[in-house]
This record gives structure tokens, sequence and C-alpha cells, in this order.
């Protein structure tokens, strides 16, 4: 059986807001060209990015260097209120999440970001601040597609499925390691930030778009087990799972230039880093906009399991 993907958004066809908007896969992701990203944006024209987002899930923006760490905050705050990682500190004076390769900051393994809290982001704002001459690229897969494609029996089994996300998960045991001793040593301070303090919740393994409604699954490497399930069994589901979300007709790659960002709705994709640059250094800020606890089909909503709620 072919499965439908059922676009929430209409987009409208009449540039009448200054820029254009080029599709770049089948199912996801599109190039917005002519637009310079700025915190002052004209209503208008920010509703309409915003309309894109929402359908096409992932936005990239080609060259905006005029972009310094203020300027992004500002341009991602268009989007809702900015929240630090739960913990790995910013950078001095901003809210951002940095990834810098040569201190353990590759995550190349397929996640939707902070799913280890109940309330987990719903729009993150990427910048390229350095990047390698050779690749580097990082690709985004759309789980409400994931969803959709599903066989009907499996659809109503990952419904009634609920997984605890956990902070504690090993980037490293998942990574081709180039052996230099720099990069190690990142990779072991990277880990102590990451998991310094213990994060865990539970959500809905499908879970229902807070804005266009949409079915969309909710997993990725933060996933430590589905409730009620044995760990073996639970695997074997979360494979197949998987496998329906990195399916490549589900996917788009994004080719990095210095200046380039990156704006993905994190309620309805995952992502991936590929590591394939060896001792290149590799550095992008994530500015991250804060969301709520989710809930599935079933209106149960997440929970933090840990730390607790006071």
């Amino acid at each position: 059986m072919t499965a439908v993907f059922r676009e929430p958004v209409q987009e409208d066809k009449a540039d009448t807001t200054g820029f254009e908007l080029v599709p770049l896969a089948g199912r996801i992701g599109a190039e917005v060209r002519g637009l310079r990203a700025s915190g002052a944006l004209p209503p208008a024209v920010f509703a309409r990015l915003h309309q894109a987002l929402l359908k096409h899930r992932v936005l990239f923006l080609r060259g905006q260097h005029h972009l310094d760490d203020a300027g992004h905050e500002d341009f991602a705050r268009l989007w809702g209120e900015l929240e630090p990682h739960p913990t790995v500190p910013a950078p001095e004076g901003t809210h951002f999440f940095e990834l810098d390769s040569q201190h353990g900051g590759r995550a190349n393994s397929w996640h939707t970001d902070v799913t280890f809290r109940a309330a987990p982001p719903k729009v993150a704002v990427l910048r390229a601040v350095l990047i390698p001459p050779l690749g580097g690229d990082t690709v985004w897969a759309n789980t409400v597609a994931a969803y959709e494609g599903l066989p009907e029996p499996l659809k109503r089994l990952a419904g009634q499925l609920r997984a605890v996300h956990g902070n504690d998960y090993d980037y490293a045991a998942h990574r081709h390691h180039d052996g230099s001793e720099r990069e190690a040593d990142g990779r072991r301070r990277h880990r102590q930030l990451f998991v310094s303090t213990r994060h865990e919740a539970e959500h809905p393994v499908v879970h229902v778009h807070p804005e266009t409604g949409e079915r969309a699954l909710l997993l990725g490497h933060f996933v430590k087990r589905l409730v009620g399930f044995s760990t073996h069994d639970a695997r074997h589901l979360l494979d197949v799972l998987h496998a329906h979300v990195h399916r490549p007709e589900n996917t788009v790659r994004w080719q990095w230039a210095q200046g380039d960002l990156a704006i993905w709705d994190n309620h309805s994709t995952q992502h991936y880093a590929i590591n394939d640059y060896g001792d290149e250094r590799r550095i992008v800020r994530r500015a991250t906009v804060g969301g709520e606890p989710l809930s599935g089909i079933d209106g149960q909503r997440s929970v933090q399991l840990e730390p607790a709620l006071a």
C-alpha cells in the first residue's frame, strides 16, 4: 500500500513577501532565496516563513554572513522564547548550544533535539560558523511522512506505545573515531557535560503536532526503552520504526557553507550530522526555541521523570 503524504499548509504561490521558496526534495526541505535573516522581519514576511516551515519541515538560507551571535539570536526569537541546553553551558553571553568538532561536538546519530525533556524544543535555528572544506553535511528526515508510510497494523501499534528518553546516550559508541588524542579528549569532556545532570522523559511514540494536528513519530537516539516491553523486544520494534523514518525518500541533505542557516521544526523531524571530515574543524551554533509537553493520539501528555518537577 502506497502512503500518501498530506501537506498541512498550502503555500501562497504569489510572492508578495520578498523571498522565493525552492523545494529541495519530495517530502522535506526547501531553500529560502532572497531573504536577509533579521529579528526585524515584517510580520507578513515572518508569517509566510512560519507557514513554509510547517509545510517543508526544514528551511535553508545561504550566505547569511551579516549575522553575528546577537543577530542570530534576535532572528531565532521571532519563533518564540529561547532556552539554553539543560546541561551544556552556552558560550558566554549567549543562549546557544555549540557543536565544535574539536571539543566532541559531532552529533552523528539520528535524533530529535532534547527529547529527554517532557517539553522538547519546537524550533531550532542553526548557523554555520566554521565549515570544513569537504564533508560535514547534515541530513533531516520527515517524521510525519514516516508515520504516514507505516502499514495500518503498525500505525495502530505505534499509537499505543510510550517511550522513555534519556540524555545518558553514548554518542561516542556510534561514532567513527579518527584516532586523534584531541578529538578523543573532546568527546570525553563533551559527554561529561552532556550527562552532568540526568534527564528522563516519557513520551508517546506517536504525538500530535501542536500546530498542524498531524501525527508524527517521536523517536531518535535518546530513546532508552519502550514502556512495558523487554529490552530485546523494544530494540526490534524501534529498529522497524526507525527504518521507516530514515528511508531516503523521507530525507533531505544539506551541504553547508560558512554563513548558512538551517531552521527546522523539531516536532516533525530527526537529523544526523555526517562525521566524514576527519581532523578538520567544524563549528555550528544552535539557537533553540522552547516548546511544550507533547500529546499522544489518546490525549496523554509527555511526563518528566527525572529530575522530578516540583
